[in-house]
């Protein structure tokens, strides 16, 4: 493959790169490699091994990474809508990997779309703490909801504000900011020749002054002791070193961090050698920067007053905390949880979905009119925060009865539901599922006493959707908007 580079641009990088030039130049002549990043969500990286029909090998810095063929086309196979993976390019896989947030933590992906990283992060958290997940555009926002949504993830809330009006909602609360940054993309000039012609000299300054405003608000939102990882797919020094330097100027309270030498990494430039950067004519990927930083403290210390640091850690709105006071004073008792809605308890009851996960859910079941969630994600307050999802939306009530949603069957394992059409990978019928059409099915398949009703359809164990089964037919209940046409 040839790239027709522009000559501000090569002539920039053969001062930057001196001797390695030439080798750089080369690989813009290979082919582009394609990769795929294992949702351990839902399985883990030795099991999709066994199952997956593609031409597979180990990406060398992300332990559940693979490349893959461009002939595989894993993006028309049913484990691709069960969520099994996500299409990444290598080099981009990087920053989530080393950010590598704990269970239980607070992270913020500051400009999230469409996924990629947040995904990432999601599956790391295992369901568990708190992800918020932001971009500024609406569009891409949706597209950010529905990676989230395919992987199964419970704990998201996805924001569509801008990072100022966040940093003044969020001022030192998150243990981990993920600051992928919009830059010039010059990483992405091979796989994407778009870029390129959107490319011109003078657009790394004007990334790097957007870059410089986004840094400073991601490390304010830091509590002590929190984690910054910055990040961008392009080479200019003025997008990468430079903004580093200018964080550690105006925040003396943070730090760079070293991070752990893996195969392919290259030291940063400009003296700031704990940086690291993914070259192209060195790592299998397209380029990336990396920048890992740390805030002085650490969480244990105490910000602002005690109903303050109360409500941090449950992450209840003021007014829930007054009112667990008061009802404290009174020597009132804890209160029940409300039973879920009897059109709720019957499907459940129907299907058979049932796990300790699940009774989780039900017990904070949260009805919004006709729109059913169980938990919310983000329990504090969002004034002026424009959001999009909160948590798992689960399903709406109709008049008589409850009508389950997409997400909610992503979110499953087979294993939670009895009532389930479970068919081979390779059944044609999945790919006609998927498109919208009626399936057929005997009632041996569906292993049930009545095969009648809702029904979780599965890829080889794997839920995809559902459908209502009834006289050996399926009628058609997968999402409309995902639909493979």
């Amino acid at each position: 493959m040839s790239v027709m580079l522009p000559a501000a641009f090569t002539a920039r990088m053969e001062k930057l790169l001196g001797k390695d030039y030439e080798t750089f130049l080369k690989s813009y002549e290979e082919t582009r490699k394609y990769a795929l990043r294992v949702n351990t969500l839902k399985i883990s990286p030795e099991e999709f091994v066994q199952i997956a029909p593609f031409h597979l090998t180990k990406v060398p810095w992300i332990d559940n990474a693979f490349y893959y063929e461009e002939e595989d086309a894993p993006a028309r196979h049913p484990f691709y809508y069960a969520g099994l993976y996500y299409l990444q390019e290598p080099s981009a896989m990087t920053p989530a990997s080393v950010l590598a947030p704990q269970k239980g933590e607070r992270v913020l992906d500051l400009c999230a779309a469409p996924g990629g990283k947040a995904t990432a992060l999601a599956a790391m958290l295992g369901g568990e703490g708190l992800l918020v997940a932001n971009d500024i555009s609406a569009s891409r926002c949706r597209a950010l909801l529905k990676n989230l949504e395919l992987f199964g993830t419970v704990n998201a809330f996805v924001t569509n504000a801008v990072p100022a009006r966040l940093a003044e909602q969020f001022p030192g609360w998150f243990d981990s900011v993920l600051l992928d940054a919009p830059c010039s993309g010059e990483g992405m000039f091979r796989k994407d020749e778009n870029t390129i012609r959107a490319w011109y000299p003078e657009k790394n300054a004007e990334c790097a002054k957007i870059q410089k405003d986004l840094i400073l608000r991601s490390a304010d939102m830091l509590r002590p002791g929190g984690r910054l990882l910055y990040s961008t797919c392009t080479f200019a020094p003025e997008e990468n070193e430079e903004v580093i330097q200018h964080l550690l100027s105006q925040r003396p309270d943070m730090q760079l961090c070293s991070i752990p030498h893996r195969e392919g990494f290259s030291a940063g430039l400009c003296g700031l050698d704990k940086c690291v950067r993914l070259w192209p004519h060195i790592a299998g990927g397209e380029g990336h920067f990396l920048a890992l930083l740390q805030k002085d403290g650490s969480a244990s210390e105490k910000i602002g007053t005690a109903d303050e640091a109360e409500e941090r850690r449950s992450q209840m709105p003021k007014s829930a905390v007054k009112e667990k006071k008061m009802a404290g004073k009174k020597g009132g008792t804890r209160a029940q949880a409300p039973r879920p809605d009897a059109r709720i308890e019957q499907f459940f009851e129907q299907t058979g979905i049932k796990s300790e996960r699940i009774s989780g859910w039900l017990e904070k079941t949260q009805i919004r009119g006709t729109q059913v969630y169980f938990d919310t994600a983000y329990r504090g307050e969002a004034k002026g925060i424009p959001f999009v999802r909160n948590g798992l939306y689960a399903g709406e009530l109709k008049k008589d009865r409850f009508e389950p949603s997409q997400e909610l069957a992503m979110a499953l394992a087979r294993s939670e539901c009895s009532l389930v059409l479970n068919l081979p990978a390779e059944d044609e019928r999945l790919m006609r599922y998927l498109k919208g059409e009626t399936i057929s099915y005997i009632p041996e398949e569906i292993k049930a006493k009545q095969a009648k009703g809702w029904v979780l359809i599965c890829a080889a164990g794997y839920p995809l959707g559902w459908g209502k089964a009834g006289g050996g037919l399926i009628k058609n209940k997968y999402h409309t908007g995902w639909r493979n046409n």
